[in-house]
C-alpha cells in the first residue's frame, strides 16, 4: 500500500512561483504513473500533469494545456519524491493540489482521468492573488 503526503503549498502573488512535493512511502513497486491534480472551489478535480514511473522504461511528462510551459513535473526515484515546479502563477491556478499514484489498469500507463488513480494524498492549498 502506497501513502502519499504533499507539501509546499502556500499563498503567492500573481506571477510568483511555488514548488510542491509529494513523498511516497510504503510499497511503491507496482506504481507505473504519478500525477498531479487540482480542484478549485465549486469545480471538478482537474488533471495538471503526470509522469511515468522509471520501472515502465518510458520517459516524458504530460501536461494540461492550461499549465504547459509554466509547470514542470519531475521525480526523484532515490527518495520517492514527486515534484511540481510552478512558475508564472495566475489567480486561476488557485486550488487544492493533490498527487496521485496509478498502479493498475490498461495501457497507457499515464492517463488524465482521476478515476484511473487509486492512491491519493491529502492535498495542499495553493492560493494566487
Amino acid at each position: 500500500q502506497v501513502q502519499l503526503v504533499e507539501s509546499g503549498g502556500g499563498s503567492v502573488q500573481d506571477g510568483g512561483s511555488l514548488r510542491l512535493s509529494c513523498v511516497a512511502s510504503g510499497y511503491t513497486g507496482t506504481t507505473f504513473c504519478m500525477g498531479w491534480f487540482r480542484q478549485a472551489p465549486g469545480k471538478e478535480r482537474e488533471w495538471v500533469a503526470n509522469i511515468p514511473s522509471a520501472r515502465t522504461g518510458l520517459v516524458g511528462a504530460h501536461y494540461a494545456d492550461s499549465v504547459r510551459g509554466r509547470f514542470t513535473i519531475s521525480q526523484d526515484n532515490a527518495s520517492g519524491t514527486l515534484f511540481l515546479e510552478m512558475n508564472s502563477l495566475k489567480p486561476e491556478d488557485t486550488a487544492i493540489y493533490s498527487c496521485a499514484a496509478r498502479s493498475r489498469g490498461p495501457y497507457p500507463p499515464c492517463r488524465a482521468t482521476p478515476a484511473d488513480y487509486g492512491t491519493w494524498g491529502q492535498g495542499t492549498q495553493v492560493t494566487v492573488s
